[in-house]
């Protein structure tokens, strides 16, 4: 059984947005306090926060940030969260959905900019809860009866509003209690799973192990993992998936063994405008990451040589075929195609 409150990963108070510092965990739980719209660039690109839906939900609130700061910066506060990160539709949408509440209010360059951004980045931080929860109990509802769950990166209460997305699944399994145990991939380079997919278990008290990224395809191979679920960063029109990198060699494994890849994510991460995989610009970060862990501390362990050329895509590409199910707040695409995501979107 689950047996505490998901963590809460951000929170607006009082003219300040206040988030946990995810780089810091598990280590230390540090809270920032974020004031205007380039600190919450700074935070999102540092992965301080993280999480398509949550750094959508973070962006919203910094454009109510920089306004309250510049009541006529509504261009260029819009321009800099929204490229951010470019993988990552829901940072685009949020961003998008601020501007535009504020020109149809017709108060943009006024200090009334501020008070309608907020009131929109409150709606979407609403809505994204409430979606949370919708994914829980539609995926718990598709997996009844597999008690043995991998999963990949970090998909809970740190990645999205409330109890996350594919962690909220799991965590509603275990609430039934129709779980037997988590295996979570660490998730290199930066190791989302070991850090934090693993603390939010913890507080979870859900019973779970951690794996190397390159066990988890002898492990469903052997029969002792039921199904995979994970969460997504950009749904395609066609229902490819882009996620955090190391996704797809567990799909290939899911459909070798013939057990369910099941992927979960509000219907903000969906982007009808993009046609397939193909077209998602897949974010490169600094070769460091994958010559050294914990960047974030004051003394990185160097892995490598020194100056070691590296390839480090953040994300890769999931093809829709090898994807059992895409979960959302609006029910179920089993399988996505076209015509599925596009009905969820129609709903």
């Amino acid at each position: 059984m689950a047996t505490a409150a998901p963590v809460v990963a951000l929170h607006y108070d009082g003219g300040t947005l206040r988030a946990i510092d995810q780089t810091q965990l598990p280590w230390h739980e540090v809270e920032l306090e974020l004031r205007g719209g380039d600190d919450v660039v700074a935070a999102i690109r540092r992965l301080s926060i993280r999480g398509a839906p949550l750094i959508g939900v973070a962006a919203a609130y910094g454009v109510a940030l920089e306004l309250a700061r510049h009541p006529g910066s509504l261009d260029r506060a819009c321009a800099a969260l929204a490229g951010a990160r470019p993988t990552a539709v829901n940072l685009r949408h949020a961003v998008e959905r601020v501007r535009g509440a504020v020109l149809a209010a017709g108060v943009a360059g006024t200090t009334a900019a501020a008070d309608v951004a907020l009131a929109e980045a409150r709606a979407l931080h609403a809505e994204e809860e409430a979606a949370s929860a919708a994914i829980a109990g539609h995926g718990a509802d598709l997996l009844a009866g597999r008690r043995r769950i991998l999963t990949h990166c970090n998909t809970g209460a740190l990645a999205a509003p409330g109890r996350g997305t594919a962690l909220a699944v799991i965590a509603e399994l275990a609430d039934r209690d129709q779980l037997d145990l988590v295996l979570a991939a660490e998730s290199r380079p930066l190791l989302q799973g070991a850090r934090l997919t693993v603390y939010e278990l913890r507080r979870l008290g859900i019973d779970h192990a951690l794996v190397v990224d390159g066990a988890a395809a002898g492990l469903i191979a052997a029969g002792e993992v039921d199904a995979v679920i994970v969460g997504c960063d950009r749904v395609a029109a066609n229902g490819d998936v882009a996620n955090k990198v190391g996704t797809y060699p567990h799909a290939l494994a899911a459909a070798a063994a013939g057990i369910p890849f099941v992927v979960a994510g509000p219907c903000t991460t969906i982007d009808p405008a993009c046609p397939s995989g193909a077209e998602i610009v897949v974010e490169q970060r600094d070769g460091d990451e994958v010559r050294a862990a914990g960047l974030w501390r004051e003394e990185p362990l160097a892995l490598t040589v020194p100056g070691t050329p590296c390839r480090n895509p953040a994300f890769d590409v999931t093809p829709a075929a090898l994807v059992t199910a895409l979960v959302t707040e609006r029910g179920t695409a089993a399988p996505p195609t076209r015509e599925s995501v596009s009905g969820l979107l129609g709903r």
